[in-house]
């Protein structure tokens, strides 16, 4: 089954809110306020009592462990989220995002905007007619559904979390909440109308998962679902720039100047924001960045018949002719064009354009200037600081894991 990643946002709810009379009496309350808010009798006590000093109190914020069938989507064959693993990632949440945006954005921001709910769901969860595979979805600004929670490893002192585990909780869970959250902060502050004008003729509501990642890095997407549409373009860049590593900016970027996506003046904008994202090692020889091959991809088309040509890196090679099989394509050819030692060099050789259309690496810094500038604007934060904030606890996940985690056994 082709693995393409998407969220999902359901349309706003519409509320009515009846006036209330003068008489009315506000004095009682109508529920019956002598229950506890934590049941002692449950075998989950010990970790519902942490969620209600944590996250209810707080934030007036709802933690979802336990499986809610009829909140689910039953368009997926879905299961319950391991009591276990949903103790750590609650923990995690906190400690990797509301702590964030808390310290970012003052005591009362994620009291205000927060989500309201966090569901979660066990399993993965795959469209059996698009082959796409559902990372997460929200509903009405309020609740944010996370899914495939069981796939994440549970930390031990004696197997404690790799660079490559904190990727895929970034991939399965935090990238979705990033994503999610950017869209509740435009839905209450819209962002510029500008954003979606810099690429305006590409976006593809119907057909963006047939775009392989050198194609909508070309048209100047950070992902393939980012194309989909102008908001979910907006909050990918957002969501990419928190949680996305070094390997995976870098290699988009070698993308996005490949194919005619740089204007005279971008090579030295593309250096600044490399340093932006704090990008570490970027001269390191061992990394990939530095050592990979352009080669020219011709594919005749099926539709045209005629011969279409870009270039293609070497890392990006495999995911190209999947492409192309999964849409019933001919393969495509390719010819080596250049190996590179470094990603300088590399830049050297990506040709400019003195005029073309927004594309590739320059449409992506024109949309850098316009989202980061709303950012600050509109919320008083600095995105690159929440991906420093945001990298720095990843990389010391298992010390505060160590010392602050608490796994209650059920009584």
């Amino acid at each position: 089954m082709k693995k393409t990643f998407q969220f999902i946002i359901a349309a706003a709810l519409a509320f009515t809110l009846a006036s209330c009379g003068k008489d009315d009496d506000f004095d009682a309350s109508i529920f019956d306020t002598d229950i506890a808010a934590v049941d002692d009798s449950q075998a989950t006590a010990p970790f519902d009592q942490w969620l209600y000093d944590n996250f209810v109190l707080p934030y007036n914020t709802e933690i979802q462990y336990k499986f809610n069938f009829p909140a689910s989507n039953l368009d997926f064959q879905l299961t319950p989220a391991d009591y276990n693993k949903s103790q750590l990632l609650a923990q995690y949440i906190k400690y990797l995002f509301y702590d964030v945006y808390t310290l970012h954005g003052g005591q009362d921001f994620m009291k205000k905007y927060g989500p309201r709910i966090f569901h979660f769901i066990g399993s993965a969860a795959y469209s059996p007619t698009t082959g796409t595979e559902t990372l997460g979805y929200a509903s009405a600004g309020v609740k944010i559904t996370l899914i495939n929670v069981n796939n994440m490893k549970f930390w031990t002192p004696e197997n404690e979390y790799t660079l490559a585990d904190m990727e895929l909780l970034n991939k399965d869970q935090f990238h979705t909440m990033h994503h999610e959250f950017s869209h509740i902060l435009h839905q209450t502050k819209s962002y510029p109308v500008a954003y979606g004008q810099v690429t305006p003729g590409s976006y593809d509501p119907i057909t963006w998962q047939e775009r392989d990642s050198v194609k909508s890095h070309s048209l100047g997407f950070l992902t393939q679902y980012g194309s989909s549409a102008t908001y979910e373009d907006f909050v990918e860049l957002l969501s990419c720039t928190i949680t996305d590593t070094d390997t995976r900016w870098m290699n988009t970027i070698i993308d996005a100047c490949a194919n005619g996506g740089l204007k005279v003046g971008d090579k030295e904008q593309v250096l600044t924001l490399i340093d932006s994202l704090e990008i570490k090692d970027l001269d390191d020889p061992d990394k990939g960045w530095n050592n990979f091959t352009i080669y020219e991809e011709s594919h005749v088309s099926s539709a045209t018949g005629e011969t279409e040509k870009r270039f293609v890196p070497s890392f990006h090679q495999a995911d190209a002719r999947q492409e192309y099989s999964a849409k019933g394509e001919s393969a495509p050819t390719y010819t080596k064009v250049a190996d590179f030692k470094s990603f300088r060099s590399y830049l050297d050789w990506a040709e400019s354009h003195a005029t073309a259309e927004a594309a590739g690496m320059n449409a992506i810094l024109k949309k850098f200037d316009i989202a980061t500038k709303w950012y600050t604007d509109s919320w008083g934060l600095y995105l690159f600081k929440i991906r420093r904030e945001v990298r720095k606890r990843q990389e010391e996940i298992n010390e505060y894991t160590r010392n602050n985690v608490i796994i209650y056994d059920l009584k």
